[in-house]
């Protein structure tokens, strides 16, 4: 699909397949969000742009190439983004960050804002938005909606699974930003569900279900 990025590393695959387990614990879903979370960032931010700076090894100068620019933003979607997030300031420690809160109804589908924190200059970064499921795309656009508003211009969106629907609807709404997934998945069920899926993943991440 135009605009969407399929992670197929081995290792993010491999993971992927344990989380979607049923019988998979807490613990264990928890521990692999994590783990997973650090390679898609890897994949997500492959191409970020470089520049030279003069640094001493023990041995003598050298020209070394640095991140160019203001730190990226990782914008979470509440709660579940927050699972992806953790891994990713593993491998980024200085990456700034936004949490928006969106929840969906169950009876609509429909995203519900209730929360938006994010730093003051967010306009001037690039933001990797992150939520494991992009299901209907209603909470993910939401989220994205708010950023535009505040000026970003420059928007990455990662998650765990994606829908077809989800995609079209996304992509239609957002033309500008691309997608980075580790998996396209069948369809969505009547409750708005990714199948095959692996569930809730704020629930399985959390316990709360």
């Amino acid at each position: 699909m135009d605009g969407v990025t399929v992670i197929s590393h081995p290792l993010v695959q491999h993971k992927l397949t344990k989380m979607r387990q049923k019988d998979t614990s807490t613990a264990g879903f928890r521990r692999l969000l994590r783990e997973i979370s650090t390679l898609l960032c890897y994949e997500v931010t492959r191409d970020l742009e470089l520049t030279m700076e003069t640094i001493e090894t023990p041995l003598t100068e050298m020209q070394a190439p640095v991140l160019e620019g203001k730190k990226l933003v990782f914008a979470s979607i509440l709660r579940a983004g927050n699972g992806l997030l953790e891994g990713m300031l593993d491998l980024v420690p200085s990456a700034r960050v936004s949490h928006i809160g969106v929840y969906r109804d169950h009876e609509t589908l429909e995203a519900i804002e209730y929360f938006f924190k994010a730093p003051e200059d967010i306009a001037e970064r690039l933001v990797i938005v992150v939520d494991p499921m992009l299901a209907t795309g209603n909470s993910s656009i939401a989220a994205i909606d708010r950023l535009k508003e505040r000026g970003v211009k420059n928007i990455r969106f990662l998650c765990l699974l994606a829908a077809p629907e989800g995609i079209k609807h996304f992509s239609e709404t957002h033309p500008d930003v691309p997608i980075f997934t580790a998996s396209i998945d069948s369809h969505l069920n009547e409750q708005g569900y990714i199948v095959p899926g692996l569930g809730d993943a704020g629930d399985r991440m959390y316990g709360t279900k």
